[in-house]
């Protein structure tokens, strides 16, 4: 996104992170990803309800990430997400680069919904999740009904970095997040960036959004793209793909 984009979001009032978690944690919501240009992107203050606030961490208002996922060596994470399995589920590692603040988590979707549960830490040790936090995945699976045998198998299979904006729209708690400088990374070091993409998601505790409404408004279609699962697919043209087919088409693949 450019700087004249990034200002914008500066001229937003602030909220911070005790608010946003407060009035919308959303652990468990209805999730809607947006593919857009940069270009594109700069229209997001001016179509955002009015009170939309920014989250502000210590004076920044764009935040880096870095997220590790890990899947089983025949990737059965990204399976179940490729064939629609009505219980599926993603397990990671995030790092937040602002005060270097590390997570364990684990999201599984039942429906149309997703619940996603997090253990404070870094629990990798030599790629491989300790005592900690293999009972924490799966406790996590269990409670969701899905098998939970895989867990010792889980190891790193995709490196995630990108930029993160948040946003609080008033009128009804969504949370929105816009991110970018999207870059890729598997574990031989084969690597894909894309810093002319923002994803935009909205997450809501059900209905759409207003920021939702107006997008469609403008001819802009939630996508089904998994930072994850699009990712990998972008990297391996051999696998299955045909959910996430034209959002690769169309944004990801160069």
């Amino acid at each position: 996104m450019s700087t004249a984009a990034l200002a914008r979001f500066d001229d937003l009032p602030a909220i911070d992170l005790d608010e946003l978690v407060a009035t919308s944690g959303l652990l468990t919501r209805v999730d809607r990803k947006y593919v857009l240009s940069t270009v594109e992107a700069t229209m997001l203050t001016d179509l955002a309800p009015a009170g939309t606030r920014v989250l502000e961490i210590d004076g920044h208002r764009t935040l880096g990430y870095t997220t590790r996922y890990l899947d089983t060596e025949d990737l059965l994470t990204y399976h179940l997400a490729a064939h629609r399995r009505r219980r599926r589920f993603k397990v990671r590692s995030r790092r937040y680069d602002l005060g270097g603040e590390s997570y364990l988590e684990v999201k599984t979707r039942a429906q149309d919904h997703t619940v996603k549960t997090r253990l404070e830490g870094d629990h990798l040790w030599h790629d491989r999740m300790d005592s900690a936090g293999r009972q924490f995945v799966t406790e996590a699976l269990v409670a969701s009904s899905i098998d939970a045998d895989v867990v010792p198998d889980l190891a790193p299979t995709l490196d995630i970095r990108y930029d993160r904006t948040t946003l609080h729209l008033a009128d009804d708690g969504t949370r929105v997040t816009v991110d970018r400088a999207l870059r890729w990374e598997r574990p031989d070091g084969l690597r894909l960036e894309r810093p002319d993409l923002v994803v935009v998601e909205t997450k809501s505790p059900g209905r759409a959004s207003s920021l939702d409404r107006v997008l469609w408004s403008l001819g802009h279609r939630p996508r089904r793209m998994s930072k994850y699962a699009t990712g990998l697919a972008a990297l391996d043209p051999a696998l299955p793909a045909n959910r996430w087919a034209r959002t690769l088409r169309d944004h990801v693949r160069p």
